[in-house]
């Protein structure tokens, strides 16, 4: 998913285009992608981020722009789209792919979401915008999920690649501080 505004960046450029450690933030997500087992890699990429579309080194799927969970529906009524479907946000760049292959390893069925705990984005000293209670632990969602037909699931991972999304210029300092 790559084809928000990324207003929260204060960046002139789109935001899956943001360098980390001098490469774009959705380059190093394409290439955790290709080097798990996922077998096929779409960009999904709107209006808002035409050089994006024009940059990525894979198929794309043309959205409205409307918002992650509009473009998301759209992206799934694409007809080379067949669920279940692991969507990742193109703002991970300390995503790898033994972290997307343990995620492909949980999935058990249904629909997925991955979240971590807030108290370790905290002790990293990255953004929480959005977080939920689960099972009496507060989470954030990390921009990973499996989407399917079926029951919904959460699983947490206490793991600093999923939990450094890059929303703001401090997010991606820390993201260049942990690189490893």
């Amino acid at each position: 998913m790559c084809g928000g505004k990324g207003t929260r960046l204060d960046w002139d450029g789109e935001k899956p285009l943001f360098p980390v450690d001098g490469e774009p933030m959705v380059d190093r997500v394409v290439a955790a992608l290709e080097a798990s087992r996922v077998e096929r890699v779409y960009a999904v990429v709107s209006p808002h981020a035409p050089e994006t579309a024009a940059h990525v080194d894979c198929p794309t799927i043309e959205t409205a722009g409307e918002g992650y969970v509009a473009d998301l529906g759209a992206a799934l009524d694409d007809e080379r789209i067949s669920e279940p479907v692991l969507t990742v946000a193109a703002d991970l760049p300390l995503l790898d792919a033994k972290v997307v292959d343990d995620v492909l390893d949980a999935y058990e069925g249904g629909s997925l979401t991955v979240a971590t705990p807030t108290f370790l984005k905290s002790a990293l000293g990255v953004s929480v915008d959005t977080s939920f209670v689960h099972e009496g632990e507060e989470l954030a969602p990390t921009g990973v999920n499996v989407v399917g037909e079926g029951p919904d699931e959460t699983i947490v991972r206490d793991e600093s690649r999923l939990a450094v999304n890059v929303n703001r210029r401090e997010d991606a300092e820390v993201a260049e501080r942990l690189l490893f």
